[in-house]
């Protein structure tokens, strides 16, 4: 049986984050990845946003590792010249009601540390952006936009460069707990073979497989395995440029942000995620429900012209709370959870996980007492 130091499953921004961590502070790393390629799930299947942090409770991990992150992101990207915009966001209030969240929104921000947003009336929002509809808006200057498969790509050469390996077309298939290390059957996709590696510390980040994997440790207390839910979230985009220059979000909704309008580095609009719960991994985008998306849309952007929208691409958050419930905060699982030493499972990483991944590297890194080296 093959031994090494650590193992983090899945190859993900945060499983890529915490491999370059871990190899950073003089641990033998191999990240296992069942796809044939890194960041091919929830990672590359998102907004590609910064965010600052506005909406997550104060004291939670996703308020204060969103802060954390978007700090130590920016710096990174800007060390290592990845392609990223600090373009800034527009929340805005649309109809009746709404202008009152705005201001819970900037409370909240305040109380979460992610700091002072810009309150604004129509008009002045308006001549920040003349194609906008609104009531009044907050102006968000830290929220950006990120080149996630260039971040990505970075993590990865950082990892290597400290001596971490990637094995890809490799599925962790489950796993015991035995004395002093933990030990994981997997899977070589290509060739069927199956082998076991063991670990003194083993990362569970294996995003939408997260649950599945640690459900099937044995000498793993089922009971602290919440629960996964599929969130599917549809994108639109539109032929041409928008005429806008920052991101343009509604007030959130049940579930999440709203069908808000984000730009690629090249100034290129999409539209969403919205909120669709499934059963499977159905990466399809049904053409139909671009008529929810216009009258969302027209709300913030009168001028869309009908019949501009065209289906994008999808994403699955890995909720781990259920429809209709609150959503529920970052879940990553150390011993003083489980009981289990050397064993670090996360669960529920969606927004803003990319924009947190720095930060949950470094928490992932101080549960298994890895001191810097």
């Amino acid at each position: 049986m093959e031994q090494v130091e650590c193992i983090v499953v899945g190859a993900g921004v945060v499983g890529l984050a915490v491999a370059r961590e871990l190899a950073l502070r003089g641990l033998e790393v191999l990240v296992l990845e069942a796809a044939d390629a890194i960041g091919t799930g929830t990672s590359s299947r998102n907004s590609e946003v910064i965010h600052a942090g506005l909406y997550y409770a104060p004291g939670s991990l996703k308020a204060r590792l969103c802060v954390a992150g978007r700090e130590k992101l920016y710096h990174y990207c800007a060390e290592r010249g990845i392609e990223h915009s600090r373009c800034g966001k527009l929340i805005v209030a649309t109809g009746d009601g709404q202008e009152a969240a705005l201001a819970a929104i900037a409370a909240n921000a305040r109380a979460s540390g992610a700091g002072e947003l810009v309150p604004l009336a129509a008009k002045e929002a308006i001549a920040l952006e003349p194609a906008l509809r609104c009531t009044a808006a907050l102006f968000s200057p830290r929220t950006g936009i990120v080149d996630s498969h260039g971040l990505m790509l970075a993590l990865l050469g950082d990892a290597e460069e400290a001596g971490a390996v990637l094995s890809l077309n490799t599925r962790a298939v489950r796993g015991r707990i035995e004395p002093g290390r933990i030990v994981l059957e997997t899977l070589d996709i290509g060739t069927g073979e199956r082998f076991e590696i063991a670990a003194r510390h083993v990362v569970n980040s294996a995003g939408l497989g997260a649950v599945e994997l640690a459900g099937s440790i044995t000498g793993l207390d089922p009971g602290h395995v919440p629960a996964l839910r599929y969130a599917k979230g549809n994108y639109f985009s539109v032929a041409g440029r928008a005429p806008f220059s920052r991101l343009i979000y509604p007030v959130p909704e049940p579930g999440g942000l709203g069908i808000h309008l984000t730009l690629d580095l090249n100034g290129i609009a999409r539209f969403g995620p919205d909120v669709e719960w499934t059963d499977a991994l159905d990466y399809r985008v049904d053409p139909a429900r671009a008529e929810r998306f216009y009258a969302a849309i027209r709300a913030y952007w009168p001028g869309l012209a009908y019949g501009s929208l065209q289906p994008a691409y999808s994403g699955i958050r890995p909720k781990i709370s259920a429809p209709g419930e609150p959503n529920r905060d970052f879940l990553i699982q150390g011993r003083t959870e489980h009981g289990i030493p050397g064993l670090v499972n996360l669960f529920g990483i969606e927004s803003p996980g990319l924009t947190s991944c720095l930060a949950i590297a470094e928490t992932v890194a101080d549960l298994l007492a890895i001191a810097r080296a």
